[in-house]
């Protein structure tokens, strides 16, 4: 009799969790992202939330949580109740290039978090003010080795992608450049607008209706591809500068225990928003690339990108504590 109850005792246990899971969700799901409004982190998750809401029956919204290179969210995320209802957009910062630029992080972007999809990839691009002397990035290149140190660059924050493009461009060159980092990509492109500093390598959502617009001029891309809907723009590694790849990207994650069978439905909902024809055009209007896979595939990817940001970093001399 002990036994049978325990078993019982066992069952009821599990029964929940099954049961629970397919009932999910039973409330709005928030989707927490690392950088202020009119990031690319924050128009790709608006663009999906709608979709995905309506698949799942429940409200999606976007929470900005900027500062502090994407922990602050990051760790809110980390202690939400692994039930999937509170969701991260993960970025090449939080989970590629922060855990060596921070030498205490308040999570672990491999063990706290349990990785749902891999959405889409952006690169930056390499702007300055209209008035600049610089056309080219030979011509960068020149002044910042006539004056080591003088030239000027901003950023998003410290662990951007904006920040290590221009780490990157030091390393690969043998220049030194100094950064200025700012609270959101926004604040960083409105400080080569005010001639504060005198590039920054700026999302494509953020640069381009001022490139457009012909208050910025664009340099190159910081990804290995061109895009199709620019295609005037050219790759730095096409430009001069071989092998320049520092293209940011963006996939969901949940808390670590989040139930398996969640996992799925979140990561089948995200693929279906994605294949909407609208956002799939909106994506690719702003210089997305969306991607595909599942969480696995996902964590592999993680795990990856930040073996390969460490020497990166470490190079660098950056650090943000």
């Amino acid at each position: 009799m002990r036994r049978r109850s325990l078993l019982l005792a066992g069952g009821a246990l599990a029964l929940p969790s099954a049961a629970w899971a397919q009932g999910f969700p039973t409330r709005p799901v928030r989707i927490v992202v690392t950088i202020g409004a009119g990031s690319a982190a924050d128009i790709l998750t608006r663009a999906l939330a709608d979709e995905m809401g309506r698949r799942l029956g429940q409200p999606v919204v976007a929470e900005n949580r900027p500062g502090a290179g994407g922990n602050i969210a990051a760790e809110a995320v980390k202690r939400a109740d692994p039930d999937g209802h509170t969701l991260l957009m993960a970025t090449v910062s939080t989970h590629g290039i922060n855990p060596a630029l921070y030498r205490s992080l308040p999570f672990d972007p491999v063990g706290d978090f349990a990785p749902v999809t891999l959405v889409a990839t952006s690169p930056n691009v390499l702007v300055v003010h209209p008035d600049s002397p610089y056309r080219s990035v030979q011509d960068i290149v020149a002044a910042a080795r006539a004056r080591p140190g003088e030239l000027t660059y901003s950023s998003g924050g410290s662990g951007t992608s904006q920040h290590l493009g221009g780490a990157v461009l030091e390393q690969m060159t043998g220049t030194r450049l100094t950064h200025v980092p700012f609270r959101s990509a926004p604040e960083s492109v409105n400080a080569v607008l005010g001639r504060q500093t005198e590039m920054t390598f700026a999302s494509v959502p953020v640069a381009l209706g001022q490139v457009q617009g012909g208050r910025l001029r664009a340099i190159g891309l910081s990804g290995l591809r061109a895009m199709p809907n620019w295609p005037e723009l050219k790759p730095l590694a096409e430009l001069g500068l071989p092998g320049f790849d520092v293209t940011a990207w963006f996939g969901l994650a949940a808390p670590a225990r989040t139930p398996d069978a969640v996992i799925a439905r979140l990561n089948a909902v995200t693929r279906e928003a994605l294949g909407v024809a609208a956002v799939a055009e909106r994506l690719a209007g702003q210089g997305m690339q969306i991607l595909d896979g599942g969480p696995a595939e996902f964590g592999a990817f993680i795990r990856a990108e930040i073996a390969r940001w460490a020497p990166i970093v470490r190079a660098s001399g950056a650090t943000a504590d």
